[in-house]
This record gives structure tokens, C-alpha cells and sequence, in this order.
């Protein structure tokens, strides 16, 4: 074998041979200057000479320095790609961290100067200002290049990066942007062929004297193997020139740190669960991506290195022992590297030794025993996965049947139809003019430009429309739900990209041509397409796709983009799902995860099922034809409660656009859809139902008085009792409602009729929530107020709760009413029940404010509502305090209390004489009871209520002698409580 060296070796010309393209370049001399450059430029990236040693010494020096000039990569793209992250940085950094960017700026701050190029060699200074009190600091960079492509760099800054540093950049931007500028230089071979000896000697002297504490052990030893004549040195024809380039055989990429590439992936893996090491691994896969893109085949070389460095990480031999999956992000990192290679592997560029290369590492790394396996279970031979026998979204009545592919394409590992629909469009891509630092995002993305190229051997077909073609077929294909989160995850994740990818190619007639071909097909695709007419039941839904298909079509064939989306508007999992007469489970959970174990995205793709038909009905506006055929559509298809409520208010939204009339069949449309929500959840508890009924409302008011009062007259199938007298009947009759129907005094009349005429029911059917807002509605109709006052006294005579009556009373009373005050006060005492230690009750306002009424009422009043009171009330603190408030001032006289008695009632006489005892047996009774289970700690409390016993006991004439009485049969009867009994003597004597 050839030592390396004497691959790069140069010298010795042999004679010229009429077939060389440097003899062709050298008759050539008289032809005109820009045919010359011409043809050094082809030189200068394909090297077509058969003797690569002999290239420049066989052609005259002009040739030679156009091939040494156009042999340096004249794009600034590819400087871009390898000196800039495929990534935008962190917002508020800008790009000042990228590499190119840093470049462009000294390049155009005037930092490099002393720039030469010496055949394929490139050197020059970049002068970088020093950071604050710092010196300026200066980089010395060499440039290798060959062929168009830079081969080898070195920068004394010994940045350790994937990229080129700044440096570097700014050097080769200075060469391609003014070349003309840069002094030329043959390479040093030629030169040196073209000395005498003394020449020779002399420059070789001279370098050495420049550079002897460098150079002059190396020189001293190469003096030796050349003066030995059988030397390996000898043996070699010509001399390395590190400034010729390459020879033709040897490989001809980019230059690429790939030692600095495995530490960094490598790095990266070990934080794999930071997000800053997913999004890095990320930006190189797109670096290779871009690459692969532009032929580099660094692209394939750089994935190579990745995978090994994939390979060795630590925690898949940990995963394996454990039995445990992968993260989500380790899983999305390796479904991206196997569809790099299916990209690398597939790619009509590659040569076929270099193919079988790949495929030998692919399959040794197969074997592997860390290697993880693709994620997901294609295969239905479960038998909770097979459907029900029987004969043939009555299999075509229930609209299911066998899958027929076990294998989706869409959300495969490997994802074939995304890049089989890539590299298609690959092909059609247009190039950008101008720079981009990050081809695929941020705010320097823009829309991809296509254009049809033909396909070889096929007339009439291109490359466009097969991408189109072969995406529609993946995505319309029947195939079923694979297991698992992640696997379904990834069908969602796949379908979402390749609509992406479709929705940037603009569509021209012969485009439109093949999507109106393909949904027919389709349509027509019978059990191979989810759009057939039988469908599996775990079929994956097709909504996202209709959707696509249903916006390119519609301008241009509106009945196939009808047909289309309203087919796909089927989710057969949830239509076969119930047997019939069994109970459904609550329609607001959309999830449904207890009946539905495997759908783990059924939530997603019931949204997306939302979507379409949003989109249908906005579309169908202004045809009634098609609104009433997606309202069908819908009704059958959307089981989620909340689901049909986003698509009635979007549907109201659109019917009544700000500037423009009000579309009544899409505002029926949208009230139908509320009225089925209604429907579904009226007995469902939710907190969203109170906005439902409100927007209803609001609804049936946009569409007329007729709508409002039809809701009205049926609320028994729409709403409960409470929604409708406090929601539905109120907000019908606000003064902003009634302003918004423009109604004229007899249909106004009408719908005040309607709305007390459904408060009156409600109130009949749920006395305890409905009764206040009856009364309220009725207040200006006296015949509906006394109706729904006798509703409220029939249902206090049927149980209804005293906390309701006195609320009712209350109301009452601030109407100008306090007989019929008065009366439910009475009966709400009637109800109520308070213990001798229920001193606290929630009840003892509305008590205190009932004695107070009868006390403004009357005597007569008071006379009545004191055997309420001792019946009711049992705790002594209670009756104390009302006995109080009742002999502090004289009772009211006459039946509206306009005017008083001259005297205070006196508490020894009646009707509060009654009062004073019941309190006074209260006192008692509560103290035997509270001395029972007495502690200490409590002493002092019992002390302080015996306080208040005696200001009670005072009240009645022989109160004095009442309370001693007491306190002495309380001394005998606990005389074992010594020092409570000490505490009485000290306070009481």
C-alpha cells in the first residue's frame, strides 16, 4: 500500500499527455478571460486529471492560479452551517453567541489583516478587541481547503467546539467577500520547482535561520534519511505540500472536530434530563439535517458519531436490567436518530459501497444488547382487540369491521411516509437567496418555496406531486390505535408534521387535480382507507387530515370537500362502544380513561373531531344545505357536553359578525347545539352549567322573542328548577334583554307572562330555592304574587326549611308586607328547635328579628309569638336576651304598629311573664346540665352564666329569693365540688 505521503506528494512533472484537461487548459491560453475562469472553476471542484501529481506543473501559471483562486468555497452557506447553532439562542442573547455572527462583525470591524494564500492554504490575523481594562488579543488562523470545501482549520484562541469559532469565520468571509484583495500564492511545490540549487539551498537556509528552535531538529533529521540513499524518504516519488490540496483519490469533505462531537454528545446524554441537553441534542440532529440537505457527507458522519455516543449511554444497560422503559425524551431523541437514518439510508446521492457500509454498522449495532427496541405493539392478535363475530366509524350497520393494515405508516418508528415525503420535497425545494441562521424556526423562518420537477422516466409526474401523493396516502390509510401513551402520542405527533410539511406547499391546478384524485380514492378506498364507508372500531380517527383536505378543497370542489370531512367526522370508538339499554357514563368526561384504558389520547383526537366540524360550520355560513347536513353530522358523532358548547359559541360568533346581519341558520344551528347540551347535562353537577344556561339565554335572545319564550315554556327538559327562575326567567326580562328585542307593550306583556308563568312552576317544583325569585319575578302582577305567596305557605305546611321561611319573611317585611311577614315568621318558629347549649345556632338572628317584628307589630302579635318562642327555644341565654329587648320599649299598637302604648311591658306581667319563667326553668335546667360534666378549667364560664341567671331571676317580684333558693340547692346538691362551690360562696355570698 501507498504510504500516505506519497498521496500528497508533488513534483517531478512527467510529459504532457493530449488527453489531460490541464494540456486542454493550456490550448485554451487565447480564449477569452471568463471562459478561462470557467473552466478553472470545474477544475477547481472535480480535479479531472488522470495524474494528480503532475496537475499544476502540466499547465501554465495563469491556469494554475484560477484553480488555486476558485478552489475556496465561494458560499458563505456553508460557512454558515458549520459555524452556527441549528437552533435560535435564548431570547434577549440574540445571535451575538453564535459563531458566524461573531465572525461577520470582526470581518466587518476591519479585524483581519496579514491574510495570504499559498496554493490551498489560507492563513491570516484576526485582531479581537480584549474585554474592559484587557489588551487587544491576536489569533493567528490557518485554513486548509480543497475542492470548494474547507478541509482543516486552526485558530490559536483553541476554542473546542462542533463549530468553527469566530475566528475562523471571519477569515473566510474576508476571503470570499474580497478575494481580489488576497495576495496569491501557487502552492509551495511549484514555487520550489522553479529554483536553481543555490535557490534552494539559500530558501531552505534562510527557513531555518528564521525558525531554528523549531525547525531545526526536524530539519536535521530529514537531512540524514535524505542523505541515506536506501531511506524510506528516497523510495517516495516527490514531497509532501501541505498547501497542494488532496489527490484526487483521497476523501473530500468539510473539516469536522469529530472527537469534540462524541465528547459533546456524550456530555449532553449524562444531563439528558435537563431541557437545555434535549434541545441541544436536538439542534445537532438538525445540523445534520441541514447537511444532508446540502450533500455534505458530514451529514452521514456526524450521525455515525452520534449513534455510537447513543450507544454507550449508561442508562440504557440500566433501563434493561430494570425492565423499565425510557424516558419520553430519551424516546422522542431515538425515534429522531432512526429517522436520520432512514433519511441517510434512502438518499438517491449516496454511492453503494458507501450505502452497504451504513447498513453493516446499523445491523451491527442491531445486535447489541442495549440497543432499545422500537416502542409500540403493531400486531392485533389479542382477543380484546378483535371484534365482535357477526354477520356482515350488521357490521356495516354498527360501521365496523377487521383492521386490514396491522401496520400504520403514520407514527411508525421509522416514520417512512415523513421521510419518504421529505426527500420528495427535498427535491422540488427552491433556494433561498438570502442567509438564514436557523433554516427551520424563529422569526427568520419563512414560507418554503416548490416547483414541480420531473420525474426521469416518467412523463407527466414530479417529484411534488409524488410527495403529495405519498403523504395523503399515509395519512388517509386505516389503520388501528398502537398501544401505549408514547406510541399513540407519536401518531398524533407524525400526522401533525407531514400536514405541516403539505400546508407550505402552495397549491397550483395540477396540485388541486391530484387532491381532488386522491380523496376520491379515498372515499372509495373501502377497508384500506379510514375514509372508507366501514370502519374498525380502534381505527385511527381521521379528523386532522380532513381538516387539510377540507380547506385545499373547498374553493375548488365543494361538494368532495363536504362529503369528505362530514365522512371523517366518525370516532367509531366511541359509537360501538355502548351496547344497547346499557347506561352511559357521565358525558362531560371526555376522557372516558376507566372505559377506555388504551385511548390514552382519546381527549386529543375528540378536540380535533371539535375542529373539523368548527371549521365546516364557519365554512357552510350562508348554506343552509350544508349547515343542516354537519348539524346532523355533529349531533350523531360529538359525545362531550363540552365539546358541543365550544362549537355552539363559535358557531353564535360567527352567525353574528359585528358589521354584517345576523345569519339565522347558523344562529338556529348554535341554539339546536345548545339545547342538546342542555340536554345531556341536565343532571350532571358541573360548575360550567351556570355559563351554558346564561350563554343560552343570550342565544335564544340574538334569534328573537320566540326562541326566548319557546326555552322558557319547555325548561323542564333544559334546566333545573333553579336555573330556570334565577338564570333563565331573570336574564330573559332584564332591561337590557328586552332593549335588545325591541318588543312593543303586548309582546312584551307576553314574555313577562312567560317568565311567571315558569317562576311559578319552578317555584311549585322546588319551593326552597325557588320561592324568593318567584316572588320577586311576580312583585308587579298581583294576581302571580299571590300565587307564588301561596306556594310558599302551602310549602311550609309540606316541609319547607324554617332558614327558607324566614328568608322569605324578611323579604316580605322589605316589601312593605310585615303581616305576611309576620305570618311565615310564625311558621318558620314552628320549625324550629334550639337546644340549651346551642347558644350559637345560625338561626338566632332570624329569631331575634321575628320578636322584634311582632314586638313593632303589636301586643296582640307578641301575645302570639311568645308560646312559639318557649316551644322553640330552649337555651337560657336566648330567652334572656329577647325578654330584655321586649320590656325596653312599649309594643306597637294596631295591626301595622304606626303608633305605641304608652308603658313598657312589664316582665312579671303578660304576656311576658309566660317568658320569664320558661327562661328562668331554662337557667336551671342548663346549670344541673352543664354541672354534670364540668372540669375545672370551665369555672370560671360557669360562674359568669350564673351572672346572668341572676339579672333574669331579678326581673320577677320574689326574683331575690328565687335565686337564693337556688344557689343553696346547687350548694347541697354539689357539695362534693368543693372549689367551685368556694367560687359560687366568694361571687354569690
Amino acid at each position: 500500500m501507498e504510504p500516505p505521503a506519497a498521496k500528497r506528494s508533488r513534483g517531478c512533472p512527467a510529459e504532457p499527455d493530449e488527453r489531460d484537461a490541464g494540456a486542454g487548459a493550456a490550448r485554451g491560453q487565447g480564449r477569452p478571460e471568463a471562459l478561462l475562469d470557467l473552466s478553472a472553476k470545474r477544475v477547481a471542484e472535480s480535479w479531472a486529471f488522470e495524474q494528480v501529481e503532475e496537475r499544476f506543473s502540466r499547465v501554465p501559471e495563469p491556469v494554475q492560479k484560477r484553480i488555486v483562486f476558485w478552489s475556496f468555497p465561494r458560499s458563505e452557506r456553508e460557512i454558515c452551517m458549520y459555524s452556527s447553532l441549528g437552533y435560535p439562542p435564548p431570547e434577549g442573547e440574540h445571535d451575538a453567541r453564535v459563531p458566524f455572527t461573531r465572525g461577520l462583525h470582526l470581518l466587518q470591524s476591519g479585524a483581519v489583516d496579514r491574510v495570504l494564500q499559498v496554493g490551498f492554504h489560507l492563513s491570516g490575523n484576526i485582531r479581537e478587541p480584549g474585554g474592559p481594562g484587557e489588551p487587544e488579543r491576536l489569533y493567528h488562523v490557518s485554513i486548509s481547503f480543497d475542492r470548494c470545501k474547507i478541509t482543516s482549520v486552526s485558530c490559536g484562541c483553541d476554542n473546542r467546539d462542533l463549530f468553527y469559532c469566530a475566528h475562523v469565520v471571519a477569515l473566510s468571509l474576508y476571503r470570499i467577500r474580497h478575494a481580489r484583495q488576497v495576495e496569491l500564492r501557487l502552492p509551495i511545490s511549484e514555487t520550489l520547482s522553479q529554483m536553481n540549487r543555490d535557490q534552494l539551498q539559500k530558501f531552505v537556509q534562510y527557513l531555518i535561520s528564521a525558525h531554528h528552535t523549531e525547525v531545526l531538529p526536524t530539519a536535521q533529521r530529514l537531512a540524514d534519511e535524505i542523505l541515506l540513499l536506501g531511506s524510506e524518504i528516497n523510495l517516495v516519488h516527490g514531497a509532501p505540500d501541505p498547501t497542494a490540496g488532496a489527490g484526487i483519490e483521497d476523501a473530500n469533505c468539510w473539516h469536522l472536530d469529530e472527537e469534540q462531537i462524541q465528547e459533546q454528545v456524550k456530555q449532553l446524554l449524562s444531563n439528558g434530563g435537563y431541557y437545555g441537553a434535549s434541545q441541544q441534542l436536538r439542534s445537532m440532529f438538525s445540523k445534520v439535517r441541514e447537511m444532508l440537505r446540502m450533500r455534505d457527507s458530514n451529514g452521514a458522519r456526524m450521525l455515525i458519531l452520534m449513534t455510537e455516543q447513543f450507544l454507550q449511554d449508561p442508562r440504557l444497560a440500566l433501563w434493561r436490567q430494570q425492565g423499565a422503559g425510557m424516558t419520553d425524551k430519551c424516546r422522542q431523541l431515538w425515534d429522531e436518530l432512526g429517522a436520520l437514518w432512514v433519511c441517510v439510508v434512502l438518499s438517491p446521492h449516496c454511492k453503494p459501497e458507501e450505502r452497504a457500509g451504513w447498513l453493516q454498522l446499523l445491523s451491527r449495532w442491531d445486535k447489541l444488547d442495549v440497543c432499545p427496541l422500537e416502542e409500540g405493539n403493531y400486531s392485533f392478535d389479542g382477543p380484546s382487540l378483535q371484534p365482535t363475530v357477526a354477520p356482515i366509524p350488521e357490521l356495516l350497520q354498527k360501521g365496523s369491521t377487521c383492521i386490514t393494515n396491522t401496520e400504520g405508516w403514520v407514527g411508525h418508528p421509522l416514520d417512512p411516509i415523513g421521510c419518504l415525503c421529505r426527500a420528495l420535497l427535498e427535491a422540488c425545494r427552491l433556494e433561498e437567496e438570502t442567509l438564514t441562521l436557523y433554516p427551520d424556526s424563529g422569526p427568520e423562518k419563512r414560507k418554503v418555496a416548490y416547483q414541480h420537477v420531473p420525474v426521469p422516466g416518467s412523463p407527466g409526474e414530479s417529484y411534488l406531486v409524488l410527495a403529495l401523493e405519498v403523504a395523503l396516502l399515509g395519512l388517509g390509510q386505516q389503520r388501528a390505535l398502537p398501544e401505549g401513551l408514547y406510541a399513540q402520542d407519536k401518531v398524533v405527533r407524525n400526522e401533525e408534521q407531514l400536514l405541516a410539511l403539505l400546508e407550505e406547499v402552495e397549491l397550483d391546478e395540477r396540485l388541486v387535480q391530484v387532491l381532488r384524485k386522491q380523496a376520491g380514492l379515498l372515499l372509495e378506498g373501502g377497508p384500506f382507507s379510514g375514509f372508507g364507508e366501514v370502519l374498525f372500531r380502534e381505527s385511527v380517527p381521521m379528523h386532522t387530515c380532513a381538516r387539510y383536505l377540507f380547506t385545499a378543497l373547498l374553493p375548488h370542489d365543494p361538494d368532495l370537500a363536504y362529503r369528505l370531512a362530514l365522512r371523517a367526522m366518525r370516532l367509531p370508538v366511541l359509537e360501538t362502544a355502548f351496547p344497547a339499554g346499557e347506561p352511559h357514563p357521565s358525558p362531560l368526561d371526555s376522557i372516558m380513561s376507566n372505559r377506555f384504558p388504551r385511548w390514552f389520547i382519546l381527549g386529543h383526537l375528540e378536540t380535533r373531531q371539535c375542529e373539523l366540524a368548527s371549521t365546516m360550520l364557519t365554512a357552510a355560513k350562508g348554506d343552509p344545505k350544508w349547515l343542516h347536513a354537519v348539524l346532523g353530522s355533529i349531533q350523531q358523532n360529538i359525545h362531550s357536553p363540552a365539546l358541543l358548547f365550544k362549537l355552539a359559541q363559535d358557531a353564535c360568533k360567527t352567525a353574528t359578525p359585528v358589521s354584517a346581519p345576523p345569519d339565522t341558520t347558523l344562529l338556529g344551528i348554535a341554539l339546536e347545539l345548545g339545547l342538546q347540551v342542555m340536554r345531556m347535562t341536565l343532571n350532571i353537577m358541573t360548575w360550567r352549567r351556570r355559563e351554558m344556561v346564561r350563554w343560552l339565554v343570550s342565544c335564544a335572545t340574538e334569534i328573537g322573542p320566540q326562541a326566548l319564550m319557546n326555552i322558557m315554556q319547555n325548561w323542564y327538559s333544559l334546566f333545573t328548577p333553579v336555573e330556570a327562575a334565577t338564570i333563565v326567567a331573570v336574564t330573559g326580562t332584564t332591561h337590557a334583554t328586552l332593549l335588545r328585542l325591541q318588543l312593543d307593550t303586548s309582546r312584551r306583556e307576553e314574555l313577562w307572562a312567560c317568565a311567571r308563568t315558569l317562576a311559578l312552576q319552578c317555584a311549585m317544583k322546588d319551593p326552597q330555592n325557588c320561592a324568593l325569585p318567584a316572588l320577586t319575578l311576580c312583585e308587579k302582577n298581583h294576581s302571580a304574587f299571590e300565587a307564588a305567596y301561596q306556594i310558599v305557605l302551602d310549602a311550609a305546611a309540606g316541609g319547607l326549611g324554617h332558614a327558607h321561611l324566614f328568608t322569605v319573611a324578611r323579604y316580605m317585611e322589605h316589601r312593605g308586607l310585615p303581616l305576611r311577614a309576620y305570618k311565615l315568621a310564625t311558621l318558620a318558629l314552628a320549625q324550629l328547635s334550639i337546644a340549651f347549649n346551642q347558644d350559637s345556632h345560625p338561626a338566632v338572628n332570624d329569631v331575634l328579628w321575628a320578636c322584634s317584628l311582632s314586638h313593632s307589630l303589636g301586643r296582640h302579635e307578641l301575645s302570639a309569638i311568645v308560646p312559639l318562642i318557649i316551644r322553640s327555644i330552649h337555651c337560657a341565654p336566648m330567652l334572656s336576651d329577647i325578654l330584655r329587648r321586649w320590656t325596653l320599649s312599649a309594643p306597637g299598637l294596631g295591626p301595622l304598629g304606626a303608633r305605641r302604648a304608652t308603658k313598657p311591658l312589664g316582665a312579671d306581667r303578660a304576656p311576658l311573664c309566660q317568658l320569664l319563667d320558661a327562661a328562668v326553668t331554662a337557667y336551671i335546667t342548663t346549670s344541673h346540665s352543664r354541672l354534670t360534666h364540668i372540669s375545672p378549667r370551665h369555672y370560671g364560664d360557669f360562674i359568669e352564666f350564673l351572672g346572668k341567671a341572676r339579672e333574669t331571676f331579678l326581673l320577677a317580684p320574689d326574683g331575690h329569693l328565687q335565686f337564693a333558693q337556688f344557689l343553696e340547692n346547687l350548694k347541697q346538691t354539689y357539695k362534693g365540688k368543693k372549689k367551685l362551690m368556694l367560687l359560687v360562696r366568694e361571687r354569690f355570698g
